[in-house]
């Protein structure tokens, strides 16, 4: 029996054995599972609800009473990396959530006075805000790259709003300090646009090819996917965002060191900065092909996840939810029965 999408593991780590496998092959077999022609698939209409600083858009699917999930996007990317996750966890029976984070899509700030901030713990807090005003006491929560460091914090600070965690490439805590530290030439390498940001050139470049510099980085990240044109622009509408450059360029200069981050963020930030470990049952996923993929087979991170846990390596890029829809949401099912 296959294990859709190229689901590598040990027998040290992956899901509990046999349990795990029929999660994943009944996404792989069923009528439930949508066609995979990406673009072909879509959600149904993007609702708006005020919480916190946002007006956050969000999609919704699945019964209301369901168990809930909250999936979250990274950068540059938006709600479209779950058009196919989405449906098939509705189709289990889960309340689905997929909000625009700050500075994307349909996202707006509620004040034009509000410091259009972008360090970690103001991602985190939006979505216990979001969740909060969803009435959702508890979720499931996962994610990729921005997705991932955002349910990493929740899970970590407040692990009783997560009931279980789905966290791509890892432990993502930024720890400040320690980045001013330089690593491997060929890592730094990979962060190119990083260091582009800390320029006003970059600003610039961003503001004006935010199109095409964001391609690029998904052939980067992702060198295996052979996404459309179509695919692409359509998540690339939601970096007409008005907010979309102040977001992406303070989130990159507050990790090095560049900022300095907003005072009512500090004590969070201080926390943080102690590397908490995270006690929820969590299953982590590395994209054999993702540039920032750390080496170890997930041995990297390992020690920070102190529940029960599983470790999966997909032969995917960077973008794990939309290059894996099934193994994506079989992993989602999975850790809800750990």
């Amino acid at each position: 029996m296959d294990i859709p999408e190229g689901i590598t593991h040990s027998r040290r780590h992956f899901l509990g054995g046999a349990a795990a496998t029929a999660v994943a092959a009944q996404f792989a077999m069923t009528g439930d599972t949508p066609a995979r022609s990406a673009i072909g698939t879509s959600f149904g209409p993007v609702k708006q609800i005020k919480a916190g600083d946002l007006n956050v858009g969000y999609v919704e699917a699945g019964p209301a009473n369901g168990p809930p999930v909250v999936l979250l996007h990274g950068w540059p990317y938006d709600i479209h990396s779950y058009v196919e996750v989405t449906p098939l966890l509705a189709a289990k029976g889960y309340r689905v959530v997929v909000p625009y984070l700050r500075g994307h899509g349909t996202t707006r700030f509620l004040s034009g006075k509000t410091p259009r901030a972008a360090q970690q713990s103001a991602f985190a807090l939006d979505i216990i805000a979001l969740m909060d005003a969803l009435e959702i006491d508890r979720a499931i929560l996962a994610g990729y790259d921005w997705g991932s460091r955002t349910a990493d914090i929740i899970a970590a600070l407040w692990p009783e709003r997560c009931k279980a965690l789905i966290s791509v490439t890892g432990y993502l805590i930024v720890n400040v300090e320690a980045n001013k530290f330089p690593t491997p030439p060929k890592s730094e390498w990979a962060w190119w646009y990083q260091y582009y940001f800390a320029t006003e050139r970059g600003v610039r470049g961003l503001r004006k090819y935010r199109h095409d510099l964001a391609e690029l980085v998904w052939k980067f990240n992702s060198p295996t996917w052979k996404f459309s044109a179509a695919t692409f622009d359509r998540t690339a509408a939601a970096f007409d965002n008005p907010d979309y450059v102040s977001i992406v360029i303070d989130n990159y200069r507050w990790r090095l060191s560049l900022t300095k981050g907003e005072p009512r963020y500090a004590a969070i930030e201080k926390r943080l900065a102690a590397a908490p470990a995270i006690k929820v049952p969590t299953i982590t996923i590395d994209g054999a092909y993702d540039p920032f993929t750390p080496p170890g087979n997930g041995s990297a991170y390992r020690k920070k996840f102190v529940g029960k846990y599983a470790h999966q390596t997909l032969k995917v890029g960077h973008n794990v939810p939309q290059e894996a829809p099934r193994a994506f949401a079989a992993a989602v099912v999975a850790v809800d029965g750990f």
